[in-house]
């Protein structure tokens, strides 16, 4: 294994390893094993801070040691886990320390792995973080790796939503405080979240930690919210040194096309979006409006318009004073022929939850933005919330640039290794398994239609059930996933259920999904980062083998996804670490994938095929159909994620400046012209500095809505041959060129007054919302723009709650 995988993957002579290869490199933490082995405790924890002062006074560097961090860990994990790192765990953790992806198959313990790289760096004393693709995941590992690294004197915290939590081995709960433990969790065996061991810390504590798990969203909006802060101890990130990302496919591609954005309440417009929610609801498609499901897009037709301006009472809605009118109507008309409830969305609690088209996962706090989610709460017959102005963002991919290392893990990276290198320049790296893989990848099933599809999954479901072997089936939405469970009670099959509705039994669900007997119908991904293990967890030695005598765990994928990446990660819940297991996918002509993108060939096939509804269809016609319709969509959403980032590296490059200026501020109060060096003369107090701060963070927010006016309209030029991306890079750059002007000249007027230290001549309100302020929210998916002109009464857009006459038009 060693020979071909050295030839695969070895240092150049440009590391401090000298073009070492693997195998040498694991030889050398190996040979080290018998010596650390006899360490008492306390010696371990000895050598291990040792090791933290040579290379915190650069006596050594993190290549060279290496060998014994490696060592240390390994040992530690030992004793306090009872797992030893296999040799193919150590190659991926040399991987991942530096600063490249490995692909590792499910199962082959990835937490475990990321413990090597991430003890190694956190020696540093620079803080290390670990993204996770939830929150569960999070205090999972928090807790569970959090004996290692205690071992070794190292500090481990978490970011929960609104809060952070602080691995204490040593924590007692207050007396009257005790937490029951989740009894559906306790099945979980080392998946337990053993919640005593977590105590609540403030949010700069937990960045302080040597380690900080947290998923990317909390690291994301903590970033943000550190550069809209107005005092320099108000900051809780330390500046970013290296991460280690979770299922990093998940996060750098799936979730690369929703920026994070932090907006505030705009002006109230909820009756306009119940108005034109009951209008849309009239219209006809394909008379009154064309909609592109390839796209996502949905257009007027003059008939249409016609039918909503004699709703409306209106002549022209698209004349200059209506065009406020007109975004309520696009809005609404999305939320209604594009959007569909349990499978974009539900309604809980009288909200709506946005649903994660990749993993079926619940968004809870996540809102659609650009009146889109008021339009879908109108819709749906629930509170219309207040529109939003953006005070910050930043997309996914220029967030995780930031750090100084970049590190990931998955079990499927090598079918977008090009886009890795491409946008984040990372390698990919596959890492070989500790033992053979031997599932068993059965060719798909094609249908003519879905009645006919699903018949034949409930056929197969039932007489595998029957024998007693575990069944796990992979549906790509709420509605389907519920779909099966139904057909299944009918057909007698006893099951387990699993979606955006439920998954607060996530772990306990899949965790038991390999149990004798066992049905689980779950969304794609959901349970990932939890091993399903044959005969339950904790196994039972007997019903362990008896599983395996019946040929593992098979999985069904009830439909394509758009990236075969999803397809192989929901085969590879399979056949972990050598074990049996098989899988098959069940298709149907009339499935989305095929439907949308299977092209004119396909649908005249639907036509001339005669056979019965429960007989499947081999054909390489198909099977190429179905292949090329996932080919084309990947290709689309590489293309959508590539023009994400080229849009939002412009406004990056803007961004860091003026994060940068607004930092020096912060911390000095010193005010430097952007043109020379020299400096204005002024030293501003506190308070003077807010209001400096203030005018900045206005300029910048009325920034963010100019830019995406801006890209709204380049599209345009794209018709009169121009470039649009270049439009946008010489218009984005005069824009800001002139927010800097506007500063400084502001700066220049008010020089004399800011230099008095006195409340009565401040110039900005104070009501300028502040970063804490409860109305402020995380959202994703676009940017407000409100073009509507706002009156002397009206709310101020800046969120205060104030009149406009009294807060930002005085």
């Amino acid at each position: 294994m060693f020979s071909w995988f050295s030839k695969l993957f070895s240092f150049g002579g440009g590391s401090a390893f000298g073009g070492k290869s693997l195998r040498k490199i694991v030889a050398e933490i190996n040979a080290l094993e018998s010596e650390i082995k006899d360490f008492s405790n306390d010696r371990l924890l000895e050598d291990s801070n040792s090791l933290k002062r040579l290379i915190q006074e650069s006596q050594l560097s993190l290549d060279e040691a290496l060998p014994r961090a490696f060592a240390l860990i390994r040992e530690a994990a030992k004793r306090t886990l009872g797992q030893r790192h296999f040799d193919v765990q150590l190659m991926g953790g040399v991987v991942l320390h530096h600063g490249k992806i490995a692909e590792m198959r499910t199962g082959e313990g990835k937490t475990l792995v990321a413990t090597l790289p991430v003890y190694l760096n956190a020696l540093a004393g620079k803080g290390v973080h670990v993204v996770t693709v939830n929150e569960y995941l999070a205090k999972r590992d928090t807790v569970w790796m959090g004996q290692v690294y205690h071992q070794l004197g190292l500090s481990v915290a978490c970011l929960a939503h609104e809060k952070a939590l602080m691995y204490d081995p040593t924590y007692k709960i207050p007396e009257g405080k005790e937490k029951l433990i989740d009894k559906e969790r306790d099945t979980t065996g080392s998946y337990l979240i053993q919640e005593e061991y977590l105590r609540p810390v403030s949010r700069k504590e937990a960045y302080a930690a040597d380690i900080t798990y947290g998923t990317n969203h909390e690291f994301g909006f903590d970033y943000l919210r550190d550069n809209l802060v107005y005092g320099p101890g108000d900051q809780v990130q330390r500046s970013p040194n290296y991460a280690i990302i979770d299922e990093v496919d998940s996060i750098l591609i799936d979730e690369a096309r929703t920026p994070l954005i932090i907006a505030a309440p705009d002006i109230a417009s909820s009756e306009y979006y119940k108005t034109f929610a009951r209008i849309v609801t009239g219209l006809k498609d394909g008379e009154d409006y064309v909609k592109d499901e390839k796209l996502r897009t949905v257009e007027m037709t003059q008939d249409g318009i016609n039918k909503v301006e004699k709703a409306i009472n209106i002549k022209d809605i698209y004349s200059a004073e209506n065009l406020r009118l007109v975004h309520y109507l696009n809005e609404s008309l999305k939320a209604h022929a594009l959007h569909q409830k349990d499978r974009d969305y539900v309604v809980k609690g009288g909200e709506i939850i946005l649903v994660d088209q990749f993993t079926g996962r619940l968004l809870p706090g996540r809102r659609f933005s650009g009146g889109l989610h008021q339009a879908i709460e109108a819709k749906e017959g629930v509170a219309v919330q207040n529109e939003s102005r953006t005070y910050a963002s930043i997309s996914i991919q220029n967030y995780f640039r930031l750090y100084g290392k970049l590190a990931g893990m998955t079990g499927t990276a090598q079918t977008s290794a090009e886009e890795f290198d491409k946008v984040y320049k990372l390698e990919t790296v596959t890492v070989p398994t500790h033992r053979q893989m031997i599932r068993k990848d059965q060719p798909d099933l094609i249908y003519k239609t879905l009645e006919g599809k699903f018949a034949a999954v409930v056929a197969d479901v039932k007489e595998r059930n029957k024998k007693g072997q575990p069944v796990l089936i992979g549906t790509v939405s709420i509605e389907k996933n519920e779909r099966l469970s139904r057909l299944l009670n009918e057909a007698g099959v006893r099951h387990e259920i699993l979606n955006a509705k439920n998954n607060e039994r996530e772990g306990a669900i899949i965790a038991q999904a390999g149990r004798y007997g066992a049905v689980t119908v779950a969304t794609n991904l959901a349970g990932r980062g939890v091993d399903i293990i044959l005969g339950g967890n904790p196994p039972e030695v007997l019903e362990s083998q008896k599983v395996k005598d019946l040929g593992g765990l098979h999985v069904i994928g009830t439909e394509r996804h758009e990236s075969r990446r999803i397809d192989n990660q929901l085969r590879g819940r399979a056949g972990r670490q050598g074990d049996p297991g098989s899988s098959q996918f069940f298709l149907s002509l009339e499935d989305d994938l095929m439907r949308i993108f299977g092209g004119e060939r396909v649908r005249k096939m639907m036509d001339w095929l005669k056979v019965p509804e429960d007989m499947p269809i081999s054909s390489r016609v198909v099977s190429r159909a179905v292949s090329q319709a996932q080919g084309r969509v990947e290709g689309a959403n590489f293309d959508a994620r590539k023009h994400l980032l080229d849009y939002d590296d412009v406004l990056n490059k803007q961004r860091l400046a003026l994060y940068k200026k607004r930092q020096e501020i912060l911390e000095t109060g010193g005010m430097t012209r952007h043109t020379t060096p020299d400096v204005l003369g002024m030293v501003l107090s506190p308070q003077a500095k807010t209001q400096v701060l203030q005018m900045l963070d206005f300029l910048w927010m009325s920034h963010l809505e100019n830019v995406e006016a801006l890209a709204d309209s380049v599209r345009l030029r794209a018709y009169g041959q121009h470039d649009p991306l270049v439009e946008y890079r010489r218009e984005g750059h005069l824009l800001y060129q002139q927010l800097l002007a506007d500063f400084e000249k502001w700066v220049e007027e008010n020089k004399s007054k800011l230099e008095q230290i006195s409340n009565d001549k401040l110039l900005i309100s104070n009501q300028t919302p502040s970063v804490n302020d409860k109305n402020i929210r995380n959202s994703t998916l676009g940017i407000s723009n409100s073009s509507q002109k706002t009156g002397r009464n009206d709310p101020c857009p800046c969120g205060s709650g104030k009149k406009y006459k009294k807060c930002h038009g005085a």
